[in-house]
């Protein structure tokens, strides 16, 4: 007997699932590529990333549980000691753009096929995220005198993205 893809039992095709899986460790990217702050912060807040992608597999939506665990699978369990590449986009503001972009693409095909609960407990999640990886390294000031735990840059788009989930 073939055994049937996770998200079938949402409703969702290969396409759609693999936007939902997709986003979140985008979203880390982005977050993280949002200020230019060195190896070692970048490295902390991927991490701080993974660790929040990972915690998903513990969360109360079947959905997010669902995606945190194909992504943990496919990209490597924190807990276990994995990390992630580091992904540097060329164009941190052009990709930020695309990623906020797929946000409004996934909040509407969440809110067309599951529950608001299901649709707002992804939505959250992926604000999590961003929120994790944005607090995860100060940035700026001199030997970590005036640094700053959010720069504006990384505020814009954690903001844009809770206001395009409306989250």
């Amino acid at each position: 007997m073939i055994e049937e893809p996770a998200y079938t039992g949402f409703g969702f095709s290969d396409e759609e699932w693999g936007l939902l899986v997709g986003l979140p460790q985008s979203v880390l990217t982005a977050a993280s590529a949002a200020e230019s702050d060195g190896a070692r912060a970048t490295m902390a807040e991927g991490a701080a990333g993974l660790e929040s992608i990972s915690a998903g597999r513990e969360s109360a939506s079947p959905l997010v549980a669902a995606v945190a665990g194909e992504i943990v699978t496919r990209v490597g369990d924190p807990e276990a000691g994995e990390e992630l590449p580091v992904i540097a986009p060329a164009d941190p503001r052009a990709y930020a753009e695309d990623v906020l972009g797929r946000a409004k693409e996934a909040a509407a095909l969440l809110a067309a096929k599951v529950d608001e609960g299901e649709a707002g407990a992804y939505r959250h999640w992926l604000v999590e995220i961003a929120e994790q990886v944005v607090g995860a390294a100060s940035s700026g000031g001199i030997l970590g005198l005036g640094a700053s735990p959010v720069t504006p840059s990384e505020r814009r788009f954690r903001d844009r993205l809770a206001e395009i989930l409306n989250d």
